[in-house]
C-alpha cells in the first residue's frame, strides 16, 4: 500500500502526476474539493455540515476535512494506496493526518515536494486555454494549437481561459502557498519522509523522479 502527499504552489503539475500515479500503481488521487463535494453530494451528516460551512463562506476547519479524508480512504478503490493533492495545507493539518493514519495503522510513505521556479511557473500558468468543446489543454507559447485559433482534436475554433489563470492571481496563490504550506516542510523533513523533485522539468522526467523515489 502506497500513501503519499503531493506538495507543490498551484501550476506545478500535481494533477498531471497524480493521474501518471493512479495509472501506473493503481492508486487514487483524492483532492479536497472532489471529496468535499461528494461529501456534500452524499447527504450524509458529515457532509451537511460542510455544506453548512461551505454555504456560510467559512474556511472548512480541519476537523471536518479530515473526518471526510477518513471516511473517504475506507472505501475499496483505496485498497492500494492513495495520494493525497490539496491537503494538508499546514503544519496542524500535517499533524492531524498522522494521528488520523496511526488509528488506522497506516503511516505516509512520501510526501513530495515539486520544486518551481516562481516567475517561470507564472508563465506558464497565465498563457494556458483549453478547447471550449472538447477540453483539450493549450498553451500561447509552449504548446500553441498546430493552426492558430483551431483545435487540433476537434476543430472547433472555440477556446476558454480559466478566470484565474493569470499572472496577479497566480503570484496571490504563489504568495498564500509560501506562508501557508511552505512551513510544513520542515515537519515532514524532520520525518524523513520529504523528498523534492524538480517540478520545472518536461513532464515525463517530472514522473520519472517520482517513480525512482517510490520504487528506490
Amino acid at each position: 500500500m502506497r500513501i503519499l502527499v503531493l506538495l507543490g504552489p498551484p501550476g506545478a503539475g500535481k494533477g498531471t502526476q497524480a493521474k501518471r500515479l493512479e495509472r501506473a500503481y493503481g492508486i487514487v488521487q483524492l483532492s479536497t474539493g472532489d471529496m468535499l463535494r461528494a461529501a456534500v453530494a452524499s447527504g450524509s451528516d458529515l457532509g451537511r455540515e460542510a455544506k453548512d460551512v461551505m454555504d456560510a463562506g467559512k474556511l472548512m476547519p480541519d476537523a471536518i476535512m479530515t473526518e471526510i479524508i477518513s471516511d473517504r480512504i475506507e472505501q475499496p478503490d483505496c485498497a492500494n494506496g492513495f495520494i493525497l493533492d490539496g491537503f494538508p495545507r499546514t503544519r496542524a493539518q500535517a499533524e492531524a493526518l498522522d494521528a488520523l493514519l496511526d488509528r488506522k495503522g497506516l503511516a505516509l510513505d512520501k510526501v513530495v515536494e515539486l520544486k518551481v521556479d516562481e516567475q517561470a511557473l507564472v508563465e506558464r500558468v497565465s498563457g494556458r486555454f483549453a478547447c471550449a468543446k472538447c477540453g483539450a489543454g493549450y498553451h500561447d507559447k509552449f504548446q500553441p494549437p498546430k493552426q492558430a485559433g483551431i483545435c487540433d482534436v476537434c476543430g472547433s475554433t472555440e477556446f476558454i481561459r480559466r478566470a484565474d489563470d493569470n499572472a496577479e492571481t497566480v503570484r496571490a496563490r504563489l504568495s498564500a502557498y509560501r506562508e501557508q504550506t511552505a512551513p510544513i516542510l520542515p515537519y515532514y523533513r524532520d520525518k524523513g519522509v520529504l523528498v523534492e523533485v524538480d517540478g520545472m522539468a518536461d513532464i515525463d522526467e517530472v514522473t520519472r523522479q517520482i517513480e525512482h523515489v517510490l520504487n528506490g
